[in-house]
């Protein structure tokens, strides 16, 4: 049975699922929920090949309130289930970042929706899910 189940959370349904998902399968376990900002998306929106620092300020602070937003969401579910929910947002490789946390922090499953991207934007990046299986040193559950 796992011990430290890490989910990861974006604003889509089946990152929702996953963490109703994994609270019901593992209900001893100690849950993380874990965001990742991806820095291009940053970069893409300030248009910073132009040099606007502040700009790239700013749509970072949106982004981070928007994880924050996320992850209270999640610890609510959490809170909900009666389960308590550790949670973090960092900026990095989505994929590279969530296979980082799982070395760094005794993670001992992964419980992930298995697209959170739609459209043009997941077949460009890749699947998420798809990635982090291949990358990852625990068992990871990817639900559909």
């Amino acid at each position: 049975m796992a011990a430290h189940v890490l989910v990861p959370i974006d604003d889509s349904d089946r990152s929702t699922e996953a963490l109703e998902f994994a609270l019901e399968e593992y209900p001893s376990a100690r849950f993380t929920a874990l965001h990742v900002i991806d820095p291009s998306e940053i970069y893409a929106a300030t248009g910073l090949e132009t040099g606007s620092l502040s700009n790239y300020e700013r749509i970072r602070d949106e982004h981070e309130t928007q994880a924050d937003n996320l992850l209270e969401t999640a610890r609510r579910r959490a809170a909900d289930a009666n389960v308590e929910l550790e949670t973090e947002y960092v900026i990095g490789d989505i994929s590279e970042t969530i296979v980082d946390y799982v070395e760094d922090h005794g993670v001992d499953h992964i419980v992930l929706g298995s697209h959170g991207r739609t459209g043009a934007s997941r077949i460009l990046l890749g699947s998420i899910a798809e990635s982090v299986a291949r990358r990852s040193p625990v068992p990871v559950t990817i639900v559909r």
